[in-house]
C-alpha cells in the first residue's frame, strides 16, 4: 500500500503544474528546469501531469473536483445546455489563454458578440483563482482603445469565476508581421500604439510583465489590442491589490514569463517595475523591425538566460535586419543607427540606464519620425548638426558657400565662448549657492533650527526683499534671489507677495537668457505652482507645460530639474482632474529620483504626490502604502515634527476617512495640525485645508456642533487668504451643506451646495469630476424637495462625467449608483432601483470604501425586499 499523500506536497505539485500549463513551450521548458533545480521529485510529478494532460487523460483522482471545463462542457467542447453566464450564451470555443478557457459568446438583447474567459480548475488552486480575479479587476481599471475592454464579470454556482471582454477578431503581432509584411512607417505606428496602451496601464499603476507578440493582437481594422494581464503587477503596492497580483509569483521565486522578452532583473527574480515593461517594449520593437526576437534563449533556465544577457552586447536591429529573410525597405543607415540606440537604451541590462518611462520611449519615437535628435542619443554636435542638415537640405545647400568663410573665424570665436562659458558658470554657481542657502534657511533642512515663528520670518523676508532690490547692477543674481524669496513667500502662504516676486524673477531671466534656458524654465515652474495654489489653473498648466518642454530640450535625462518640472506639471494636472496624465509624469519623476537620490527630500515629495494620485483614482491600498513610505522617508530626513511629514499624516487620514474610520482619520489630522500650526500659524492655506478635513471627520461622526464651528472658521480663513472663488472655500461650504442637510435645513443646505457648484464651474473645465460631485449634492436637495425625476437626471449626468474621468470601480461611481437608486425608488421604480443599488453597494464593498453609503444602500434594498 502506498504512503498517504501529503496534502501540502500535493498542493505544491498542483500549483507548479498549473503555472507550467499556461506557458508557451519555450517558457515552459525554462520554468521546468528551474523546478527541477528546486526538487527533481517535484519535476517528475509535474512533468507526469503535463504529459497526462497532453494525452487527454483524467488529471486527478476521484476525490478532487473535476476540471472546470469538464463541469461545463459537453463532448463537443461547448458548455452544456443550461449553464448561463449572465445574459451571454456560448457560440464557439476559441482557445485557451493565460489561466482560462476562452469562448465566443453572444448577447442577443444587444445583438453583440464578445469573448468570455473562464478559469480552469477553479477548485484546485487558490493562487490561480486569486490571479484570475486580479486580471479581471485589472481590466476593470483600464479604459483604452488599445486594451481589450472588460464588459461583464460573475461566477458560477460553484464559485468558478468568469469575465467577458471585448472580442478581438485579428492576428497576433508576429503572425501579422509575417503574413501582411507591413511597411516601415506602419510598423513604427503599430509599435507606438502598443506603447500608448502600455502607458495607459502604467498610468493606473499596472505593469503587464509579459509584453510579447502573442499578447498583442492586430484587429481586422488594423487596431492594436493588448491582451492577457494574467501576470500583471500593481506598482508600488505591497498591500491590497498588490498582494493579489504578486500571487503570480510561486514559492520558487518564479513568475511565469517568456525568456526572450523578459528583462534581466525579471529573469533573476528581482523586483520589477515600469523599467521591466520598457525592456519588453524594446524587445518587441526589435522583433517588429527584424522579424525575430533580440536574443535566442531557448533551452535556458531563467538564471542562465540572465547570465547570457549580461555577457552580450546591446541588441542592434540593424545587424539582425541584414540577415532577415525579408529586410525592411526604405530605412537609411542613419535611421538604423537611431533605431539601434532606441532599442539599446530600452533594453539596457541596467534598469537605471533604460528609458525612465514608456512616455520617454514615445517621445523618442516621435523625435525619430520628425527627424529630430533622440533624447537617448549622445548629445554630440556632429549628431545634432547632421539631424539639422537632413531637415534643412535646401537652405543649407544655399548657405554652403558662405559657411566656408566662417570656418576661419570659428576657432577664435570658440575660445571666447569658452571664456564666456566659464564666467557664466562661476556666476551661476555663486547665485545658486546664495539661493540654496536662503531656501534651506526657511525650509527647515537645518535640524538645529527652530520653527520659523521664532525667527521673525516677516522681518527677515522684508529685509531680504529690500536687499534684493538693491542688486540692480547684478540682474542675474537679483533674479535668483527674487525666485528664492518668492518660493518662500509661497510656502508661507503669502501668495500676493509671492506672485510679485516670481513675476519679476521670470521677467528678469527672460531678459537675460534665451526663452528656453533652464533658468527661465525654473522661474516659469515656480510661477506655475503658485498659480495652481491660487486656483488659476489654465495659466498654471500653460506655464508648467512650457517649463517641462524647455527642460526636456535643454537638460539631460535624469537631471533633478527635469524631475521637478515633471512633478510640477503633474501637480497642476492633478488639480485639473487629469489623473492619468499626472500619474505618468509622477512615475517618470520617481524613476529619476530612484536612480539619482532615492532617499532625498525630493523623492519624499514626489511619493506624496504619487499617493495623492492613487487616492483620487480610488486605489486606497496603494495610496496608503506609498504614503507610509513617504512619511518614513520624511521623518528620516527631518525628524518627527516637520511640515513635510504632516502632509503625509493628512494623506493617511484621508485614506482612513474613505475607508470608514472617521475617528482614526481625525486623530491623524489633529496630529498633523499640531505640527503645522507652530510653523505656519492658523491662516496658512495648508492649515486651512487640514481644518476642513477635521471638520469632515467630525461630520462623519455626527459631532455636528463641533464640525460647524471648525468649518465656519476654515471657510472664513479661506475667503480672507485665498479669495472667494477657491477650492478650499468650496470644500468648506460643501461640508457645511452636509451639516445643514443632516439637520434637515433644506434651504440652507441648497444655498451651500449652489455656492459649491458656482465655484467649481468657474474654476474647472466642464466634465471635471468635482463638478459632478457638486451637482450630485445639489440634486440630493431636489430629491428632498420632491423632484426625484430631476434628481435622477443629475445623478445620471454625474455617472457620465465619472465614466469619462474616473476608473469604472472608483468609489464615487458606487456612490452615484446608490444615489440614483434612491431617486428611482422615490419614483416607485423598484426593479430599476434594486439593480443600481446592488451595483453601487457591491462596488463599494469590494473596494472597502464608504461604509456609510453601503449601509444606506442596504437599508433601501431592505425596503424593496432585495439584497
Amino acid at each position: 500500500m502506498s504512503a498517504p499523500l501529503d496534502p501540502e506536497h500535493w498542493a505544491r505539485v498542483q500549483e507548479l503544474f498549473h503555472e507550467a500549463l499556461v506557458l508557451d513551450p519555450e517558457a515552459r521548458a525554462a520554468y521546468l528546469e528551474e523546478v527541477g533545480a528546486e526538487s527533481p521529485e517535484l519535476l517528475a510529478e509535474v512533468d507526469a501531469l503535463l504529459r497526462a494532460d497532453a494525452r487527454g487523460w483524467e488529471l486527478l483522482d476521484e476525490g478532487i473536483a473535476p476540471l472546470a471545463q469538464g463541469l461545463l462542457t459537453s463532448d463537443t467542447g461547448l458548455p452544456r445546455q443550461g449553464v448561463r453566464f449572465g445574459p451571454y450564451r456560448i457560440v464557439a470555443f476559441l482557445g485557451e489563454g493565460g489561466m482560462g478557457t476562452v469562448y465566443r459568446v453572444a448577447r442577443d438583447d444587444l445583438k453583440s458578440e464578445a469573448a468570455l474567459k473562464l478559469l480552469r480548475d477553479a477548485t484546485l488552486s487558490p493562487a490561480r483563482r486569486a490571479r484570475f480575479v486580479v486580471e479581471q479587476r485589472t481590466l476593470a481599471r483600464l479604459r483604452h482603445p488599445g486594451i481589450a475592454r472588460l464588459l461583464d464579470a460573475g461566477a458560477l454556482d460553484d464559485g468558478t469565476p468568469w469575465f467577458v471582454m471585448e472580442l478581438v477578431e485579428g492576428l497576433p503581432l508576429d503572425r501579422y508581421m509575417a503574413e501582411e509584411n507591413p511597411s516601415f512607417p506602419h510598423r513604427l505606428q503599430l509599435f507606438r500604439d502598443v506603447c500608448e496602451a502600455a502607458r495607459h496601464a502604467h498610468a493606473h499603476a499596472i505593469i503587464h510583465r509579459d509584453l510579447k507578440p502573442s499578447n498583442v493582437l492586430i484587429a481586422q481594422g488594423g487596431e492594436v489590442k493588448l491582451i492577457d494581464f494574467g501576470i500583471a503587477k500593481h506598482l508600488l503596492g505591497p498591500g491590497g491589490a498588490g498582494e493579489g497580483l504578486d500571487a503570480a509569483r510561486t514559492r520558487t521565486g518564479l513568475t511565469p514569463l517568456t525568456p526572450s522578452h523578459a528583462a534581466p532583473e525579471q529573469l533573476r527574480g528581482e523586483a520589477v517595475g515600469v523599467h521591466t515593461d520598457v525592456y519588453a517594449l524594446g524587445a518587441l520593437l526589435h522583433e517588429i523591425l527584424t522579424g525575430r526576437p533580440p536574443h535566442d534563449l531557448a533551452g535556458r533556465t531563467p538564471m542562465e538566460a540572465a547570465q547570457a544577457l549580461a555577457d552580450r552586447p546591446l541588441p542592434r536591429p540593424s545587424e539582425a535586419a541584414t540577415t532577415s529573410g525579408t529586410p525592411l525597405r526604405g530605412v537609411s543607415r542613419g535611421q538604423w543607427a537611431d533605431l539601434d540606440v532606441l532599442c539599446g537604451v530600452a533594453m539596457h541590462p541596467d534598469p537605471t540606464r533604460r528609458y525612465s518611462s514608456v512616455e520617454a520611449v514615445i517621445r523618442d519615437l516621435d523625435h525619430f519620425a520628425q527627424g529630430r535628435p533622440l533624447e537617448a542619443r549622445p548629445d554630440s554636435l556632429r549628431y545634432r548638426a547632421g539631424k539639422f542638415a537632413r531637415r534643412n537640405r535646401t537652405p543649407l545647400a544655399v548657405a554652403g558657400g558662405a559657411g566656408i568663410l566662417l570656418v576661419a573665424l570659428s576657432a577664435g570665436y570658440a575660445w571666447s565662448l569658452v571664456q564666456a562659458r566659464d564666467a557664466a558658470l562661476a556666476e551661476a554657481a555663486r547665485a545658486e549657492r546664495i539661493q540654496q542657502f536662503t531656501l534651506n534657511l526657511f525650509r527647515g533642512t537645518d535640524p538645529d533650527f527652530a520653527p520659523p515663528g521664532e525667527l521673525r520670518v516677516v522681518e527677515l523676508l522684508d529685509r531680504g526683499v529690500q536687499e534684493a532690490r538693491a542688486l540692480r547692477a547684478d540682474p542675474g543674481l537679483q533674479a535668483g534671489i527674487y525666485l528664492a524669496l518668492g518660493e518662500i513667500h509661497h510656502q508661507l502662504g503669502a501668495l500676493g507677495p509671492a506672485s510679485q516676486l516670481l513675476e519679476e524673477a521670470l521677467a528678469l531671466r527672460m531678459g537675460l537668457r534665451p526663452a528656453e534656458h533652464r533658468e527661465v524654465a525654473e522661474a516659469r515652474l515656480a510661477l506655475a505652482l503658485l498659480r495652481e495654489s491660487q486656483a488659476e489653473l489654465d495659466e498654471a498648466e500653460a506655464l508648467a507645460r512650457s517649463a517641462l518642454e524647455d527642460s526636456r530640450r535643454t537638460l539631460p535625462p535624469g537631471h533633478p530639474q527635469l524631475a521637478r518640472a515633471t512633478t510640477g506639471l503633474a501637480q497642476v494636472l492633478e488639480a485639473l482632474g487629469r489623473f492619468d496624465e499626472a500619474l505618468l509624469l509622477v512615475q517618470e519623476a520617481v524613476g529619476i529620483h530612484q536612480g539619482a537620490a532615492p532617499e532625498s527630500p525630493e523623492m519624499a515629495a514626489v511619493l506624496g504626490r504619487l499617493s495623492n494620485l492613487h487616492f483620487y483614482q480610488g486605489d486606497y491600498a496603494t495610496a496608503d502604502s506609498v504614503s507610509r513610505r513617504a512619511l518614513a522617508l520624511n521623518r528620516h530626513i527631518y525628524g518627527p515634527d516637520h511640515p513635510a511629514g504632516a502632509v503625509d499624516l493628512i494623506n493617511l487620514g484621508a485614506i482612513q476617512f474613505e475607508r470608514g474610520d472617521a475617528a482614526g482619520a481625525e486623530a491623524l489630522f489633529r496630529e498633523a495640525l499640531s505640527i503645522q500650526e507652530p510653523w505656519y500659524g492658523r491662516a496658512h492655506p495648508a492649515v486651512v485645508a487640514n481644518l476642513i478635513m477635521i471638520g469632515r471627520a467630525l461630520v462623519r461622526q455626527e459631532a455636528l456642533e463641533s464640525a460647524d464651528e471648525v468649518l465656519t472658521e476654515a471657510e472664513a480663513l479661506a475667503r480672507s487668504t485665498l479669495g472667494e472663488h477657491h477650492p478650499r472655500v468650496a470644500s468648506a461650504a460643501n461640508e457645511r451643506g452636509i451639516i445643514a442637510q443632516k439637520r434637515e435645513a433644506w434651504a440652507e443646505a441648497s444655498e451651500h451646495f449652489r455656492r459649491v457648484v458656482e465655484i467649481y464651474e468657474a474654476l474647472y473645465p466642464e466634465g471635471h469630476h468635482w463638478i459632478g460631485v457638486a451637482r450630485s449634492n445639489l440634486a440630493g436637495m431636489r430629491q428632498a424637495g420632491g423632484d426625484a425625476a430631476g434628481a435622477e437626471r443629475e445623478f445620471r449626468g454625474a455617472l457620465e462625467v465619472y465614466a469619462a474621468t474616473l476608473p469604472n470601480d472608483h468609489p464615487l461611481v458606487g456612490i452615484a449608483w446608490i444615489r440614483l437608486g434612491g431617486a428611482l425608488l422615490a419614483q416607485d421604480r423598484e426593479g430599476e432601483a434594486a439593480e443600481v443599488l446592488l451595483r453601487g453597494r457591491n462596488l463599494l464593498r469590494e473596494r472597502g470604501a464608504n461604509p456609510d453609503w453601503v449601509e444606506r444602500a442596504e437599508e433601501q434594498l431592505e425596503r424593496i425586499g432585495s439584497g
